[in-house]
């Protein structure tokens, strides 16, 4: 799988003490599908209907099932809200704790730690958030917003392309794509 071998590009330039990324893979439970008609829908959806589909999505995936986990997912989330990364931390690796079969649980404390810098870390949840649910557009995403970072613009570039095949018109898309195409592809001359 390509994701897998862009998270291991991206964790060989972190140094963080991770175990590699790889073996994590192993560790996923069945993937979150509740969500695949409404990514079906947005694959092909209008820019004008994409938000909307989107946004349902987003509740889809926001669902634990777990009142506990809702909660300390809330609580995490206002936690980001207040600009407080360093709580918000705390409160999804308790929802990780509790659930730690919700992929959204691990997409929120990948977000956070990507507000603290902490981009290996974020890689290690993203990489568990798309074991749990391969179409996470947002996860995805993020991963190609770190490689990015890195310079890895091929690699990026690939991921970005990864989100184009499930939501198009996910925001800051295209340009990226456009941004990094020359780089990738080379320019007409």
């Amino acid at each position: 799988m390509r994701l897998l071998k862009l998270f291991v590009a991206a964790s060989t330039l972190i140094s963080t003490g991770l175990q590699p990324l790889v073996a994590t893979a192993q560790e996923a439970v069945v993937p979150d599908d509740s969500a695949v008609p409404l990514i079906e829908q947005l694959r092909d959806s209008s820019p004008e209907r994409a938000e909307t589909l989107a946004d349902q999505v987003r509740r889809e995936w926001s669902a634990s099932g777990s009142a506990t986990a809702d909660y300390l997912l809330t609580r995490g989330r206002k936690a980001m809200e207040r600009d407080d990364p360093h709580a918000a931390v705390e409160h999804f690796t308790a929802v990780i704790d509790h659930a730690p079969e919700f992929a959204q649980g691990w997409a929120e404390r990948a977000r956070a730690y990507y507000d603290l810098e902490l981009y290996g870390p974020a890689l290690g949840d993203l990489e568990h958030v798309l074991a749990l649910n391969p179409n996470h557009f947002e996860a995805i995403m993020g991963l190609a917003v770190i490689l990015d970072s890195m310079n890895r613009a091929e690699d990026a570039y690939e991921a970005y392309r990864q989100v184009e095949a499930i939501h198009p018109h996910q925001p800051g898309l295209t340009e990226a794509l456009q941004r990094l195409e020359p780089m990738v592809r080379g320019s007409d001359l």
